[in-house]
């Protein structure tokens, strides 16, 4: 008999806020979530594409009692050891222990669930599942069928499959009374909820939003097997259960045991710290994908995943997150992880230099923004493993080449900032940039290798002129003469930066309409970490009394931080998922940041590691983000603890683990030694200063050669003054897409201007204006 209610209610995925997040470390390509008691998203065959929303469990005696386990609230959650993706789940009722043990099958695509439910006999418990086949909870098919004998659940979508079998302790056939339905007509649920037991027995249901349902004997072991059909996943499911429960349980310990033996942990740390590295460690490695050597997704979650049915989630591929846990992978001593993630990055960078702001694992970009960080992250990664003379064989040059030309041609203002909201010129892009030109510098050739180091000294000479602001009446308020600001427009057609116009904040129901001087951020802290300025500098100290005051958060487990001034990127005031607009809350990730500015300060970064470590979930994963309000229960949320944001944050747990090796360094461990070399924390005095058709500069100090790079070949035709002392250059190739003329600014004096244009040799054309930039 077909499920009534087609298609079921409007699908959606389930909470972000994880309990643990697992993989085999054999060859099977499965991915598990757990949150709230229960299996959360199951991802299959890559690391990028969920196939169930959930599979849970209700405990009932069939005359009306029943109880949903995820809805208890009373459960413990506990592993082997810290950092081993295994997971015991003990939920506690006045009637019964439901115990259920989790592990996958490193040897076949299939997560094995042991259920063992202690209490009266007349209790039983019920497996529900919701296939969200192919990412999506819309136009799936679920049956309940035989198959070889054997009562299974099981589910279509296109070219997934899925089948959940069940077999008793002897091994035979487990399944009772079972049923599919359509979510919120007709599947279990709505039966238990309506009539207090499982009376609806339907055959199928679907097209549409799915799910099953089964009774179980009070001991039994589910396998939930993933192929290209229901059949193949039904036939790697049987096998999987032809198997002691307890031998998959130890092989897949036993695995991760032998890698994180392999690990080169920081030693003196305490304890709690200690769990947290290995747990951190994990997390790391979990991310991975088996079908493409080298890349991991952001986050296994889909953040405020309860109240919608989003696409992409965070289960995508940001280069720049990805560049940052590669440097918490080489911080463990996983030096083979972190050259893959080189060979990816080599594989996906388009033609022009660039990386996608965020892609499916195969490259398939997702968003269509242009971060500049992202594209100079994938230069210092490659620099790290060659500083460790690491790279074996990988030939980095041409990927090098390409990024630094892309950033020098569009930079030093981003499309997007890194929190992919803002165009205009940002500290920890501006600061990422330029560290990316010093270290790729030294693999290219003459004359690529001095312009970018010519365009680093430039653009660090000027970090304080583009992105400080002083004498405002925020300045005035805390008592300091400067700051640095948030992002700074880019400069108009003048090439003037307009600091007093407003700076959107895109994520609030309405704009507050701040003016970006009045905007703050702790994307300035970058410029210590990366060693382009001293942390005792007094410009960055002074910020610091400004940001601490407007973003540090006290949690009850130390502090943290807001990302910038007016923040929405959080739940609403009373609670409830983020919209597209919401209040923005503290990042334990900036802790992290925070703990690195304090080692390079001189200070021990040991209480930033600790509030990381708790302001965690059950098992040590740390979220995007933590409650800091008043606490809500009925939805979860206390200060310091997780959010319904992304949980976890694979760039969180790296910055912990970096954190973790920094403090025994003395230094932050990702700080490039080529940097610290040419800049040792000070601002450069360079000869030249730089100017480009996207970033004229209209003002440069006495003293300094004038390099015009255009993107073609060009005569330079330019003048003193009111057009005196008229000549023309001839603009060379110099290089990463540039053609430089060198214009003699550095004889001027102050208040004198030189005028120019140019005449394109392609197109045999005059540019059709002429430009000014004056002597200060």
């Amino acid at each position: 008999m077909h499920a009534h209610g087609q298609p079921g209610i409007p699908p959606t995925w389930t909470s972000s806020a994880k309990d643990l997040v697992g993989c085999a470390f054999g060859p099977a390509r499965l991915w598990f979530t757990s949150g709230f008691g229960i299996l959360n998203e199951v991802y299959w065959p890559r690391v990028d594409l969920p196939q169930i929303r959930d599979l849970g469990f209700i405990v009932a005696d069939g005359r009306g009692f029943w109880v949903e386990a995820k809805r208890l609230g009373s459960y413990r959650a506990t592993q082997p050891q810290a950092g081993i993706p295994a997971l015991e789940i003990v939920h506690s009722h006045a009637r019964f222990e439901l115990r259920l043990r989790i592990t996958p099958d490193p040897l076949r695509e299939v997560l094995l669930v042991e259920v063992t439910l202690e209490g009266g006999d007349e209790l039983r418990p019920y497996a529900l599942l919701a296939p969200h086949l192919g990412g999506t909870g819309h136009d799936n098919v679920a049956e309940v069928s035989w198959y070889r004998g054997r009562k299974v659940l099981w589910a279509e979508q296109g070219p997934f499959g899925l089948a959940l079998a069940a077999a008793r302790p002897d091994q035979t056939d487990a399944w009772g009374a079972a049923s599919a339905g359509y979510v919120g007509a007709s599947d279990g649920w709505q039966d238990f909820a309506r009539s207090g037991a499982l009376t609806w027995q339907f055959d199928s249901a679907g097209p549409g939003n799915v799910a099953l349902i089964g009774a179980l004997p009070t001991r039994a072991t589910l396998a939930l097997g993933f192929g290209s059909s229901r059949e193949s996943a039904a036939t790697l499911a049987y096998a999987a259960l032809a198997q002691p429960f307890e031998d998959v349980w130890q092989r897949h310990v036993a695995g991760w045991r032998a890698w994180h033996e392999r690990l080169s942990l920081p030693q003196a740390l305490p304890d709690p710290v200690c769990r947290q590295l290995s747990t951190s460690a994990m997390v790391l490695r979990v991310h991975h994908d088996k079908t493409y050597p080298g890349a991991l997704v952001a986050s296994l979650s889909i953040p405020w995943g309860n109240a919608h049915d989003d696409l992409g989630g965070y289960h995508l591929v940001w280069p720049r997150d990805l560049a940052e846990t590669a440097g918490g992978l080489l911080a463990l001593g996983a030096i083979e992880e972190a050259r893959d993630i080189v060979r990816y990055f080599i594989a996906t960078q388009h033609h022009q230099g660039n990386w996608s702001q965020n892609q499916w694992l195969g490259g398939k970009a997702y968003w269509q923004g242009q971060q500049l960080d992202e594209t100079a992250f994938p230069v210092l990664l490659a620099s790290a493993l060659a500083e460790r003379d690491a790279l074996d064989g990988i030939e980095i040059v041409p990927m090098v080449r390409r990024a630094l030309g892309f950033i020098a041609r569009h930079g030093p203002a981003t499309e997007q900032d890194r929190w992919e909201e803002n165009a205009g010129i940002n500290a920890f892009t501006l600061g990422t940039c330029i560290a990316a030109l010093v270290c790729g510098a030294r693999f290219l050739e003459e004359p690529a290798r001095s312009l970018a180091l010519q365009l680093a000294d430039d653009w660090n000479s000027r970090i304080e002129e583009w992105t400080c602001v002083r004498g405002t009446p925020l300045a005035r308020a805390h008592g300091v003469t400067r700051y640095y600001v948030r992002t700074a427009p880019p400069p108009g057609s003048s090439g003037n930066h307009a600091l007093d116009q407003i700076l959107p904040i895109k994520n609030c129901a309405y704009d507050p309409g701040i003016p970006a001087e009045e905007q703050i951020a702790t994307d300035f802290l970058q410029l210590v970490r990366l060693g382009l300025r001293d942390a005792h500098d007094p410009l960055i100290v002074d910020t610091l009394k400004i940001v601490d005051l407007q973003l540090k958060v006290d949690t009850p487990f130390g502090p943290a931080w807001h990302r910038y001034t007016g923040d929405g990127y959080g739940e609403q005031q009373d609670g409830s998922p983020f919209d597209g607009t919401g209040v923005g809350r503290a990042w334990p990730l900036l802790t992290g940041e925070r703990g690195h500015y304090e080692l390079a300060a001189g200070r021990d970064p040991l209480p930033h590691l600790q509030a990381m470590s708790a302001m965690t979930g059950r098992c040590g994963l740390i979220p995007e983000q933590v409650w800091d309000a008043e606490p809500i229960p009925r939805r979860a949320l206390f200060p310091g603890k997780p959010t319904g944001a992304a949980m976890p944050l694979v760039w969180a747990h790296a910055e912990f683990v970096k954190l973790a090796l920094s403090r025994g360094l003395g230094r932050p461990c990702d700080r490039p030694e080529p940097v610290w070399e040419r800049y040792r924390g000070r601002r450069p005095m360079p000869a030249c200063a730089v100017w480009t058709p996207r970033f004229p500069s209209v003002a440069i100090d006495a003293g300094r050669t004038l390099l015009v790079c255009l993107p073609a070949a060009a005569t330079v035709h330019y003048g003193i003054d009111a057009w005196e002392r008229i000549a023309d250059v001839a603009a060379t190739d110099r290089g990463l897409g540039l053609y430089v003329a060198e214009l003699p600014s550095a004889s001027l004096a102050r208040g004198q201007c030189i005028r120019f244009t140019f005449y394109w040799n392609d197109s045999a054309s005059w540019e059709g204006r002429d430009y000014e930039t004056r002597i200060r």
